[in-house]
């Protein structure tokens, strides 16, 4: 079994890995050695910061090993993939790639003889997914009934919430000025119409009215967000998303927990503000990181 998306896992499958993840939050000792003599190849083509710490430090405090491979530094950059993976995975127990496209990653998935885990590509963003679901559970006490905002450009995380919430029984609102054409996937979307738990506007005001979260991603993808040669692109966005900024006059309007799936870009799709107001649950969002990476791991190769 593979995670790439959602789309292989039912309703009950989803909530039963949200509620797995709190579990191992709440016991983490009871989980200590579940994963002793596992590897797990941790495959990075995209810089991060989350995704290396979360899969890294969960399969330590599990009992077993990450294996960090930085895509430059090995001969995927020169050798068939098929034929590198087809190595890799005779070697380990899991693969974690977090790649530039989701193409390369269902190239993995076709090859490996273990189960891979997507740790983001253009279109989506599972681990994050499973995270923002148990951080509004924790928040909220439930997911199903939840009401949440995403508010930025549509991309990778918005695919994946859209899934996340409409199997889960949550809400969604996206308030989308610019739809990344790389993200799109038609199929997701049109399933999540037929939950009649999504729906798309651009009046921030009312949707933020009844919200029970409010979630907010970069406008610019982190590789290219000091790239002098995405300048052009970079302020024409800046411009057209600055009314959707989610600041302390937006907050006035609402009761509504703030969340950002980081890294964040103060002053652009969130004020410094807003980021230490004590409606922001940011960090507690980035720290449930690792208990979404535990239970993947847990589902996907634990015995």
């Amino acid at each position: 079994m593979h995670l790439l998306n959602f789309k292989g896992l039912s309703n009950q499958e989803l909530i039963h890995l949200v509620d797995l993840a709190i579990a191992i939050k709440n016991c983490p000792q009871k989980y200590a050695k579940t994963l002793e003599g596992k590897t797990a190849a941790l495959v990075f083509q995209k810089t991060s910061t989350r995704t290396r710490v979360s899969f890294e430090v969960a399969m330590t405090q599990l009992g077993g090993h990450g294996l960090f491979l930085d895509w430059r530094a090995t001969n995927f950059t020169v050798a068939d993939l098929s034929d590198e993976i087809g190595y890799l995975s005779r070697n380990i127990d899991c693969i974690m790639a977090r790649l530039l496209y989701n193409s390369d990653l269902n190239r993995i998935a076709k090859t490996s003889l273990v189960p891979v885990i997507n740790g983001c590509d253009e279109k989506y963003h599972p681990s994050q997914a499973i995270a923002d679901l148990i951080t509004i559970k924790e928040k909220k006490g439930t997911l199903s009934g939840a009401k949440l905002v995403y508010v930025g450009v549509h991309n990778n995380v918005a695919n994946s919430l859209i899934e996340a919430c409409t199997k889960t029984g949550v809400k969604i609102t996206t308030v989308c000025p610019i739809f990344n054409e790389a993200s799109r996937d038609n199929e997701l979307l049109k399933e999540a119409e037929k939950t009649g738990l999504w729906e798309s506007t651009l009046d921030l005001q009312r949707a933020v009215s009844d919200a029970d979260f409010i979630y907010t991603d970069t406008w610019v993808d982190m590789e290219f967000f000091t790239d002098s040669n995405y300048a052009e692109e970079k302020e024409k966005r800046t411009k057209l998303m600055m009314p959707y900024q989610i600041n302390i006059n937006l907050l006035k309007d609402t009761k509504a927990y703030v969340m950002h799936d980081m890294p964040i870009h103060r002053g652009y799709e969130i004020t410094a503000d807003v980021i230490e107001n004590p409606k922001s649950i940011i960090y507690e969002q980035a720290e449930n990181r690792l208990y979404s990476a535990k239970a993947i791991l847990l589902k996907l190769i634990g015995v």
